[in-house]
């Protein structure tokens, strides 16, 4: 069980080393970035090496935004095996539900906690 711990730990960690690498050495922003990890995470679904990969890592893998691109691409491959646009759609939405539902929910709570503020650069 403390191993089980151990990898999420690590895993989820080296997810975030890329990112904090990638911020640091290049120019790409944070949003680009964002959604470079969503579509590696969609693209390695749907070769099929997403899964084997979550199986050994558990939350290490499904937690970070590429676990959010895994679920979409899985429930759009189960919606699209109905043969409809509409089912690709509905699947993927419906697989991400839960996680869209939180975000937009803890978001408006934080909204009205916290006054968002622009940076000031050059002081």
């Amino acid at each position: 069980m403390l191993l089980d711990y151990v990898i999420v730990f690590l895993v989820g960690g080296f997810i975030c080393l890329i990112g904090q690498i990638l911020i640091i050495r290049t120019n790409m922003t944070t949003s680009r970035i964002l959604v470079l990890f969503l579509l590696l995470g969609v693209f390695f679904e749907a070769v099929g090496l997403y899964e084997p990969f979550a199986e050994f890592a558990k939350s290490g893998a499904m937690i970070p935004i590429s676990g959010f691109g895994s679920t979409l691409a899985r429930g759009a491959i189960e919606g699209a095996e109905t043969g409809t646009i509409l089912g690709v759609l509905k699947g993927g939405l419906s697989s991400t539900a839960a996680g869209i539902a939180a975000a937009v929910f803890f978001s408006y709570i934080f909204a009205t906690i916290f006054r968002a503020h622009t940076k000031k650069f050059g002081k």
